[in-house]
C-alpha cells in the first residue's frame, strides 16, 4: 500500500527489504538515529544493515535517543552526523527516534546554524530522511512535525520547521517485540490524533477522511488492547495502519488542546506521552459535544460506544488515571489557557473555566 503527502509512504511486510533500492538512492552515507535498545530487540536496525552492506553504503549508528529527545541529544547526533559528511538520515523507532532525526536532517543540512534555529522560524531544508516507525502511536512517519524538549527553556513542544519524510516504511511485523503496555499507551496516542484532528477547527470534508478510516481501524483493534491477552500478530499491521493515518491526519490539521496539556505531565513528570495525551482525552469530547454533537456522534460510533461516557471508560481502562496536587494544576490550567495555537484548534471556544473543567475531570487531583 502506497501514500504519497509528500511523504512516500509504504505499508506492508518486509517493506525495508523491498524498498532497497529506493533507500540506497536517498545519499551516499548515513547516519543512523535510534534508541538504544528496540531497533535492535526488533529486527528492524539489522534489516537496514542489511540493506546497506549488500548496496556497499557507509553508515554510523547513533543510539542515544532517549525517550521525549531533547534539544541538546540532537545538537550532539547532528555534530556526529557532519563530522562525518553523511547526506541522508535514517530514524528507526517510535516517535523519539524519529522526531530527533527530523531535527537532526535539518541542523545537518544547514552546519552554518546553531540548535536555536530549531525554534526560529526559518526558510530552511532538510537532509533526505528514512523514517521506520516501530510502535503504532505517534504517525510522525507520515507529518511534518518534531516534538523536543528544551530543558534550557523549560518546555517541551513542536519545532518550528515542517519535515516530512523523504520516505516512510511501515512494517507492523515490528511491533510483535513490544510490551503490551507501550502498544496500548502507543496505540491511545494514535486514537488522540484521530480524535483531535476530527474535533478540530481546522477540520474539513476533505482531511477528514484519514481520522473517519483510522478510527474504523482502531475499533476493530479495541478488543484486544482491553483484553489482557497478548495481541494477535494478526492485528499488528492494522495497528500500524491506523497510526499512519492518524500521521496523515493530524499533518492537516495539527494536535489539539489534549496534547496542549499533556506537555507539562510528560516534561514535569516523566508520564509516557501515549498516557498523558490520553488522561485528557475523555473531558476534551465532552467539552466539544456541547457545541458540535454530531461531530462527537460519528467519532462514538465509529468506535462503537453508545456515549462520551462509555469512551471515558474505554481510555480509564486502557491507561488508568494520573494523581495530582491541585496547586500543580493550578500551575498547568494558567499556562493552557493562554496557550492560544492550540485552544484556536478547538471546534468550540475554551473558556479559562472550562480548561479549568478539563483538567478536573481527567486528573485526580489531591489538596
Amino acid at each position: 500500500m502506497r501514500f504519497y503527502i509528500p511523504a512516500d509512504v509504504y505499508v506492508e511486510k518486509d517493506c525495508v527489504k523491498n524498498h532497497a533500492k529506493d533507500i540506497l538512492a536517498l545519499g551516499s552515507k548515513a547516519l543512523i538515529v535510534t534508541g538504544k535498545h528496540s531497533a535492535k530487540g526488533n529486527g528492524s536496525l539489522k534489516e537496514v544493515l542489511d540493506v546497506l552492506h549488500a548496496g556497499n553504503l557507509p553508515y554510523s549508528v547513533f543510539d542515544e535517543v532517549e525517550e521525549n529527545p531533547s534539544v541538546e541529544t540532537v545538537a550532539r547526533a547532528a555534530a556526529l552526523g557532519k563530522s562525518l559528511a553523511a547526506d541522508f538520515v535514517i530514524g528507526i523507532g517510535g516517535g523519539s527516534p524519529i522526531d530527533a532525526a527530523k531535527a537532526i536532517a535539518l541542523l545537518m543540512a544547514n552546519p552554518q546554524e546553531t540548535e536555536a534555529v530549531l525554534y526560529t522560524p526559518k526558510p530552511l531544508k532538510a537532509l533526505p530522511l528514512l523514517a521506520i516507525p516501530t510502535t503504532c502511536g505517534t504517525g510522525t512517519e507520515a507529518t511534518p512535525a518534531a516534538v523536543l524538549t528544551n530543558r534550557k527553556g523549560g518546555f517541551k513542544k513542536s519545532i518550528a520547521h515542517k519535515i516530512f519524510p523523504t520516505l516512510s516504511l511501515v512494517d507492523g511485523k515490528y511491533l510483535a517485540f513490544a510490551k503490551k503496555e507501550l502498544m496500548v499507551n502507543t496505540a491511545v496516542d494514535a486514537l488522540a490524533h484521530l480524535v483531535e484532528s476530527y474535533l478540530n477547527s481546522q477540520s474539513n470534508v476533505y482531511n477528514r477522511m484519514f481520522p473517519e478510516y483510522g478510527l474504523k481501524l482502531w475499533e476493530q483493534n479495541k478488543d484486544a488492547l482491553l483484553s489482557n491477552a497478548p495481541i494477535d500478530e494478526k492485528l499488528y499491521e492494522n495497528l500500524m495502519l491506523a497510526s499512519t493515518l492518524a500521521g496523515m491526519s493530524i499533518a492537516h490539521t495539527s494536535t489539539a488542546v489534549p496534547h496542549g496539556m499533556s506537555y507539562d505531565l510528560t516534561f514535569n513528570f516523566n508520564v509516557p506521552h501515549g498516557k498523558a495525551v490520553g488522561y485528557f482525552l475523555a473531558a476534551y469530547v465532552e467539552a466539544c459535544e456541547k457545541s458540535v454533537p454530531k461531530d462527537v456522534r460519528t467519532i462514538l460510533d465509529l468506535l462503537k460506544l453508545k456515549d462520551s461516557a462509555e469512551f471515558a471508560d474505554m481510555v480509564k481502562r486502557l491507561i488508568g488515571t494520573y494523581e495530582i496536587s491541585r496547586a500543580t494544576v493550578k500551575n498547568f490550567a494558567e499556562r493552557m489557557s493562554e496557550n492560544s495555537s492550540k485552544l484556536k484548534l478547538a471546534p468550540c471556544e475554551l473558556s479559562k473555566e472550562a480548561v479549568w473543567e478539563i483538567y478536573e475531570k481527567s486528573l485526580v487531583i489531591t489538596d
